[in-house]
């Protein structure tokens, strides 16, 4: 097993040789192990979350990698089960996004982070209302055959689900099922 410290720091000179020569990405050493290609979890996933974030603090708030690293935070929380404060997280980078006038997808991505958080913290009403304006959001920004927006469809359905309004779930899914 490796260090998470050397992890981290393998990530960071990757990312930061990247950045510099105008090479590919290496974003993904930091959730994602280079031997085995599967992503990080757990306390691993967290700490590295944590290593991102603290490496990329420094940067002005309009800075790509300093907004990519607080995502990372909020996702190695989320893998580590630690909901509540993933949530507090993702709440401060989309008021992060809407702040600096993002686009609307990358909106609309965090909101479904945001929704799954919501759900696994048993706010399934919140949950279900922040999937229904992800839907929404996506069907007008790429119309209703764009996989984004049949799987935003999905997650209405499955959270409808979840509260068990069934009879709203089937309706919704009848609906998609032509464009499907």
């Amino acid at each position: 097993f490796a260090h998470v410290s050397c992890l981290a720091e393998q990530a960071k000179i990757l990312c930061a040789e990247a950045e510099e020569n105008n090479k590919v990405s290496q974003w993904h050493r930091w959730h994602t192990c280079s031997l085995c290609e599967q992503k990080y979890h757990g306390d691993v996933a967290c700490a590295l979350g944590w290593a991102c974030w603290k490496t990329y603090l420094g940067r002005p708030e309009v800075d790509e990698l300093r907004r990519m690293g607080m995502e990372q935070l909020g996702n190695g929380l989320s893998r580590a089960e630690h909901y509540e404060d993933a949530l507090s997280v993702m709440e401060a980078e989309l008021a992060t996004l809407r702040r600096l006038g993002a686009s609307e997808a990358n909106i609309l991505g965090l909101q479904t982070n945001l929704a799954c958080t919501y759900g696994e913290l048993g706010r399934l009403g919140e949950a279900s209302n922040m999937f229904h304006d992800v839907y929404s959001g996506r069907l007008k920004l790429y119309g209703e055959e764009h996989q984004g927006t049949l799987r935003a469809a999905l997650n209405c359905a499955a959270s409808l689900n979840q509260q068990e309004r069934f009879e709203e779930a089937n309706s919704f899914m009848r609906k998609m099922m032509p464009v499907a």
